[in-house]
């Protein structure tokens, strides 16, 4: 009795030390795993380190040759400030062509800000010339710049507006400090249609030689133009042009003169 007692006490203690091994055995387990995703978690955190480090040097030398960039006033020209940043690498061409591709961002951002009109940054960064096309019936004429300052209130730096166009009216009736777009708009506008009014008189002066201008103005708002009825009686005749809407390319009023008549015209434009 006493013999089987002991034997039942020793499978008990044995069984005991196998499940304590069992439990250590879990538990190394389980410290292993967490250590192994503890060192997978540190290996993915020094990897993002590497990876914004990486970063942040990439954006400073970006931001580094953007602004030589910038400062030489001419992006699409090699210069000698650029050139010292580059050393021959894959990596030196790549960065230059990221940053001027930022800069074109930018411009073209601009550009669509202001309504579509060509821009050109100036005086290394400090204004902006933005370029004002005329043209008629599809035809390309002049085109007209205005420099810009962009100081804490923009100001018209320089241009070759024609005297004639109220440009300094414009500006203090205009909201060109808070809309420069609708003030690019207008004046657009005075210059197409005094582009266009001019492109007219030349086309009749070109096309039919027998009209004489008598008399105009500079702005093209005024014009009085002599020519020939033919018929039995040659007649001669004027006609006065008056531009009342300078914005406009057509007439409001057309007064003509022959001898004996006169016949006035008032046109809704």
């Amino acid at each position: 009795m006493e013999e089987a007692r002991k034997g039942v006490l020793g499978h008990l203690n044995m069984l005991e030390m196998e499940a304590n091994n069992l439990e250590l055995k879990q538990q190394e387990l389980r410290q292993r795993g967490r250590q192994e995703e503890l060192n997978a978690n540190l290996q993915a955190l020094l990897s993002k380190r590497d990876q914004l480090k990486a970063e942040i040097k990439a954006n400073t030398s970006l931001q580094k040759m953007r602004t030589l960039l910038d400062r030489t006033g001419f992006p699409y020209e090699r210069n000698e400030d650029v050139d010292n940043l580059e050393d021959g690498s894959d990596n030196s061409q790549l960065l230059l062509m990221m940053a001027r591709h930022t800069q074109l961002k930018d411009l073209l951002h601009a550009h669509h800000l202001i309504g579509g009109y060509d821009v050109l940054q100036t005086r290394k960064g400090k204004g902006v010339c933005v370029s004002l096309a005329t043209a008629y019936e599809g035809v390309y004429l002049e085109t007209y710049n205005l420099e810009i300052d962009l100081g804490s209130d923009l100001r018209i730096y320089r241009h070759n507006i024609p005297p004639f166009i109220p440009l300094e009216r414009l500006v203090t009736q205009g909201n060109m400090q808070t809309d420069i777009k609708d003030f690019l708009d207008t004046l657009s506008q005075y210059l197409n249609a005094y582009a266009g009014r001019k492109q007219q008189l030349h086309l009749t002066k070109e096309i039919h030689s027998s009209v004489q201008v008598v008399e105009s103005n500079a702005l093209c708002t005024i014009l009085v133009l002599m020519f020939t009825i033919p018929g039995e009686k040659a007649e001669a005749t004027l006609c006065t042009l008056q531009y009342a809407d300078h914005t406009q390319r057509l007439p409001t009023r057309v007064n003509i003169e022959s001898e004996g008549t006169t016949h006035k015209h008032q046109l809704d434009t």
